[in-house]
């Protein structure tokens, strides 16, 4: 098994119950997410060594972000105490035709506001086989476009691979400016989450000539543009409803596409965090030197698991994730 690190910002989570408006509840379950922190569960629950890196309010809600990492496994060595405050984000659970919302409230977090890396990267990366981060870190502020190349160029030079999910947000950073800063960070990645709409509005490749292959053809060219970054891949959701998805999930090696099953879903008990069990399972393909087509169908069942679970984060073991690829029925197991 491998050894990862992950950097990013957690938060409080707090959600309806489905059915249920957010002005008119009187409660809300409290969770604890952000897609970092998820992707090292994911890990952790697969059997790597694995490290969320992190900074924190020094009182009860920053213990209970430590006490949620333990409990799944993840290592908490490099989470930092300091700052005003956690950030949070509310939930208004979706069902039917009516779509899942989220409202933020992060400015000013103990994460947000860190200003320089205050962590060893010599001792943070030491003996590291990937570090692991998304486009949301270095959106966040100035500081953190910044620090999150020097942590990528530090993992570079203590030999670790660089994995990235763009995971755009239109609510922290425009195309323009995420773009600009995307161009500076992707020679120094090994490892990509992106799709078509990054190829076309972050990354200004042409549009996909017609008769061709669509996503072979972007993540052609995207490499063809970054021939450092090894592998890439997304998935394609087809949404009939928020309770009703179609997932699949795509793949492109050396030069090869690859896709998966199509997994329907239904229902959706909660689809947030669905992206970084993906990714936690693409990472886990990657350190367990799996075959692609075998790599991308784990990854795809692992997020369509993620599904049918509130919170967060992925709670499902390798062993568990593979006996879904093997049963998709939803019949008793004994």
């Amino acid at each position: 098994m491998g050894k990862v690190i992950t950097i990013g910002e957690i938060m409080l989570r707090l959600s309806t119950h489905q059915g249920t408006r957010l002005a008119q509840s009187d409660a809300l379950m409290v969770q604890y997410g952000g897609g970092e922190a998820n992707v090292a569960i994911s890990l952790a629950n697969y059997g790597h060594e694995s490290y969320f890196a992190s900074k924190v309010p020094d009182n009860s809600l920053g213990d209970a972000v430590s006490k949620h990492l333990n409990r799944y496994g993840v290592h908490t060595d490099y989470l930092l105490y300091g700052g005003d405050r956690l950030g949070s984000y509310y939930v208004e659970s979706g069902i039917g035709q009516r779509a899942t919302t989220v409202i933020y409230d992060r400015a000013y977090s103990s994460f947000a506001q860190m200003q320089a890396i205050e962590w060893l990267p010599e001792t943070l990366f030491s003996k590291a086989d990937i570090f692991h981060v998304s486009g949301i870190t270095p959106a966040l502020s100035p500081a953190w476009r910044r620090l999150t190349l020097e942590l990528m160029k530090s993992a570079k030079r203590q030999g670790c691979k660089v994995s990235f999910d763009i995971n755009f947000r239109s609510k922290l950073w425009t195309q323009q400016e995420a773009g600009e800063a995307l161009a500076e960070l992707f020679p120094y990645v090994d490892y990509c989450s992106a799709g078509e709409m990054d190829a076309l509005h972050l990354m200004a490749i042409e549009e996909c000539p017609e008769g061709q292959s669509e996503l072979s053809y972007y993540y052609q060219k995207m490499q063809e543009k970054y021939p450092n970054i090894q592998l890439f891949y997304s998935t394609k959701r087809e949404v009939t409803s928020a309770s009703v998805n179609t997932l699949v999930g795509t793949l492109w090696v050396n030069d090869n596409y690859y896709e998966s099953l199509l997994y329907p879903i239904n229902p959706i008990v909660d689809r947030v965090g669905g992206g970084d069990a993906f990714c936690g399972g693409i990472l886990h393909g990657i350190l367990t030197k799996i075959a692609p087509q075998v790599l991308i169908e784990f990854a795809t069942a692992a997020s369509a698991l993620k599904h049918t679970v509130e919170g967060d984060c992925n709670q499902f073991s390798e062993q568990e994730v593979k006996q879904f690829m093997n049963n998709q029925s939803g019949k008793i197991i004994r």
